[in-house]
């Protein structure tokens, strides 16, 4: 258990609560005589950006802790021609102010310029930065909720050199700083260990899948040549195709009354819940008339991102956009067999060398390539099998991720908590 101070006082600012007696608050521009952000010059502009060596900074860079480098730098004439544009010093805070980083914040290890969407804290009146640190870092959601704005919420300087914060004494600044450096630091290690084992429950379902579809469940079948060095042995009684003898393109249209489907990397096809603004950051027209239709069992893939693994066996019946292929199975294959067989990692690397580079960024599946890669399946009875048995490792090691998910979580919930209650002296760390 942590020790109180001796007394409390009302903060009057209702997200902090009480703090101890002898503190004080102040607001944020009485703490800081540095405080702005910058722009961003012209972009794809050569003169602003080639050989540039000065250092600026976006959100992105934002990592919650020291900032060592930019991910991207600027040139002399930038500097020059946007007045906007001025370097800070390192030892400054930064807090993002817009977007999907917003109330992320950093402390700055290098001299830096930044965009407009960064708020820089600097030239501090002699506080401990790391204090002030992890209090935007612990209040991070109380601020996020002064922020305005729909789908890309927004916090403002003005927002920011308004916050009124606890303020103790510098040695209690420090001994703050020293007592969460050591915690957070304990605790980011947990989190590290089980995002550790997170990643190795899903390597392991890789090579769960592929070796079932590849090799079987009996370890000591009979192997033979797949002839197909990427497949390499498989069992001697399955046999091997092209997936152009196995799949037929079918194309139907004018189905808008039914519900919209998308074709996802992380899950192959989905139901797309066009009210979700994280769901649709892709255009959906008026009218559907065009998109296709796709039938439960049958497989479709997003042809701009099948070199991802954009593809899979529907489980739904649904519309899905023009751009996607539609599949139905000519020879006997059990659908849930060849979803799991299709989405392994070995099959990616072979609808990856069947894609065409179109322009930066895009890619487009080549149709008659895909028809000529090569499909290992045993007998229907085998297919039923190791798809039943790939749903329940699947279900046993998804189980044994979320319970690590939960865990992380907690640590998270139960870092926040301390580092809020620390900076504003609900528990005396020394």
């Amino acid at each position: 258990m942590f020790k109180k101070y001796d007394a409390y006082k009302d903060s009057s600012v209702e997200w902090i609560g009480n703090i101890p007696a002898e503190w004080s608050l102040k607001k944020i521009s009485h703490v800081f005589r540095n405080i702005g952000s910058g722009t961003t010059p012209l972009s794809g502009s050569d003169i602003y950006y080639k050989n540039g060596s000065i250092n600026w900074l976006q959100t992105g860079d934002l990592n919650d802790g020291y900032i060592d480098e930019t991910s991207k730098k600027i040139t002399e004439k930038a500097l020059r021609h946007y007045s906007t544009l001025k370097q800070y010093s390192k030892g400054s805070l930064v807090v993002a102010m817009y977007g999907a980083t917003i109330g992320k914040v950093g402390i700055l290890n290098i001299d830096t310029a930044t965009n407009q969407a960064c708020c820089v804290l600097g030239a501090n009146f002699g506080v401990d930065i790391k204090y002030y640190f992890y209090m935007l870092q612990g209040f991070k959601a109380d601020i996020i909720r002064m922020a305005y704005g729909g789908g890309q919420p927004n916090i403002s300087q003005e927002t920011i050199k308004n916050l009124r914060l606890p303020f103790p004494d510098l040695s209690t600044q420090h001994e703050i700083s020293k007592f969460l450096d050591q915690k957070t630091s304990e605790i980011d290690q947990a989190i590290a260990i089980k995002e550790q084992q997170i990643a190795l429950l899903n390597e392991r379902k890789k090579i769960v899948i592929q070796q079932a579809v590849t090799q079987g469940l009996n370890p000591n079948v009979a192997m033979k040549d797949s002839g197909v060095e990427w497949i390499g042995q498989i069992p001697e009684h399955w046999e091997i195709d092209r997936l152009g003898t196995i799949l037929e393109p079918i194309s139907k249209k004018g189905y808008e009354d039914k519900q919209l489907l998308s074709i996802t990397r992380e899950k192959g096809v989905i139901v797309r819940d066009i009210k979700d603004d994280s769901e649709n950051h892709n255009f959906i027209p008026d009218d559907l008339t065009n998109y296709k239709l796709i039938e439960a069992g049958q497989f479709g893939m997003n042809k701009m991102k099948a070199w991802q693994g954009s593809y899979g066996v529907s489980a739904y019946t649904g519309i899905v956009s023009p751009a996607y292929y539609i599949f139905r199975f000519i020879k006997p294959i059990y659908p849930e067999f060849f979803h799991w067989a299709i989405r392994s990692k070995l099959y990616v690397s072979f609808f990856g060398s069947a894609s065409d580079g179109v322009r930066v960024g895009q890619w487009d599946l080549s149709k008659d390539r895909m028809k000529q890669i090569p499909f290992v399946f045993p007998s229907l009875e085998q297919q039923k099998t190791i798809a039943d048995y790939l749903t329940q490792q699947s279900e046993l090691i998804s189980e044994g991720i979320k319970q690590y998910s939960a865990q992380i979580e907690k640590l998270k919930e139960y870092k926040t908590t301390l580092i809020n209650d620390a900076v504003t002296g609900k528990i005396k760390v020394a």
